[in-house]
């Protein structure tokens, strides 16, 4: 019969589209619902994608709004003759539950839970007067669902101690796939550059500090400013986002050059991991792919004490760890360290995330109940 995987809502671009991606690879007979869909058409030709009442709504582009609703929307979903649910959840996904087949078995793929609910000093979006005025109800609710599902897979140590106090619920790890074995094969990136990143790319210096995300504040890039002149290295920010003014003024300010390449495409981006001494990612997140991906092309990264990026960048064999508020002399330091690496042990253990060990991994985690 087959499965369900249960995702929040599908959008063109994201870090859980990529996980859903693979699972509904990993999985081929799977139906698979979603509150709304914004890639229809695109994404999974052929396949059963079903949406919600939601997504006929002004719902699916208010998320903020949509959200007291998601819990109740999750349940009672119309579809039967199905062996398993698979939940990929960062909101309520988890509450889904089935009208023609009540007593499948349920497992859950948590990015976090909701941040908006238990963490909003970590997601602004949950610190508003509604939002909080929602919390106690739907906390109760949502570690009432949370109780349900057979097995429960977190996507970092970081995330699984999250579910233990949230929930009050074990978890298991899978860490997210990254796909490694594409950005390692081949020829060196930058010789795959072509027209204006060719142009962007040669501009730049030959050794360079590097800092890559979305330009918003709880990323830190100024730390990679910070480690630039801490280290006499230039440094290159990479990206876009409302952040980017406050970073250009910090430029300007800076004892070191600042280079921006806004919106790099992908080929641009890896090219930048390839030239970089080091890739500085001081965001404390969920998981992190980019440290991934740099690890990937052999260039050590600099990374938080703490998050998920502490466990896939191990201290002194892939970079360094370092605290946000360390001193200049702390920042060489780590510096020192994450250039000390070897960039074949950077790419070796970025294999250890790749799509193919993630495959087998959900699949056998799913088939083992």
């Amino acid at each position: 019969m087959g499965g369900v995987i249960a995702h929040e809502w599908i959008s063109r671009t994201g870090g859980s589209e990529k996980v859903l991606d693979a699972m509904v690879a990993a999985f081929p007979g799977a139906k698979v619902l979603t509150l709304w869909n914004d890639d229809a058409g695109r994404r999974y030709p052929g396949r059963d994608v079903q949406e919600s009442w939601m997504a006929r709504t002004p719902f699916r582009r208010h998320k903020a709004l949509a959200l007291p609703a998601m819990p109740m929307t999750w349940r009672d979903r119309d579809i039967a003759s199905v062996d398993w649910i698979l939940a990929s959840s960062h909101l309520f996904a988890h509450h889904v539950s089935l009208a023609g087949a009540p007593d499948v078995p349920k497992y859950a793929y948590v990015y976090t839970p909701a941040r908006y609910v238990w963490t909003p000093e970590l997601d602004t979006r949950g610190a508003g007067l509604a939002a909080r005025a929602l919390a106690p109800a739907l906390k109760h609710i949502d570690r009432k669902r949370a109780q349900e599902p057979d097995k429960i897979a977190a996507i970092s140590n970081f995330v699984r101690e999250r579910i233990e106090s949230s929930w009050l619920r074990d978890a298991d790890v899978i860490y997210p796939p990254v796909d490694v074995r594409n950005i390692q094969a081949g020829e060196p990136w930058a010789d795959t550059l072509e027209g204006r990143d060719r142009q962007i790319f040669e501009s730049l210096p030959a050794d360079f500090v590097l800092g890559a995300s979305r330009f918003v504040p709880y990323k830190r890039l100024e730390q990679a400013i910070e480690i630039g002149e801490a280290v006499g290295l230039p440094v290159v920010l990479a990206g876009d986002g409302p952040d980017r003014r406050r970073l250009e003024a910090l430029a300007e300010d800076s004892a070191t050059d600042v280079f921006f390449v806004g919106a790099p495409s992908d080929q641009l981006l890896y090219a930048l991991f390839e030239r970089a001494v080091v890739y500085v990612f001081l965001a404390i997140e969920d998981f992190g792919i980019m440290p991934v991906e740099s690890l990937a092309l052999g260039t050590p990264v600099i990374v938080p004490d703490a998050g998920g990026a502490s466990e896939t960048v191990v201290d002194g064999l892939h970079g360094a760890h370092i605290h946000e508020l360390s001193s200049p002399e702390a920042k060489r330091d780590a510096f020192n360290r994450a250039t000390s690496v070897s960039a074949e042990a950077c790419r070796i253990r970025a294999r250890d995330f790749d799509t193919e060990r993630f495959d087998q991994e959900i699949t056998t985690w799913v088939a083992n109940a």
